[in-house]
């Protein structure tokens, strides 16, 4: 038995019926919108760069003494842990 084909009617809609309380809002700028993702890579790729900078360049503070009782080991000399 064939299927009885249903004929939908939606609500039609028309560019003049009840749009006149409305403002469209126009952005004037939609750059940020399409390049937000850009601009905070680079941003967050700027800050790590100077992270590294200031991290590289500082002075290494001179060795200290030993701790009493260290023992270096010599390469010449077997070691004496498992």
């Amino acid at each position: 038995m064939p299927k009885k084909q249903k004929n939908f009617k939606g609500k039609s809609t028309s560019t003049t019926s009840k749009q006149t309380g409305k403002k469209q809002v126009k952005q004037e700028s939609d750059f940020y919108y399409k390049h937000k993702s850009t601009i905070w890579t680079i941003v967050v790729l700027i800050i790590l760069t100077i992270f590294f900078i200031v991290n590289n360049t500082r002075k290494i503070p001179d060795d200290g003494p030993y701790p009493p009782n260290f023992n270096i080991p010599n390469s010449t000399e077997k070691s004496t842990l498992p």
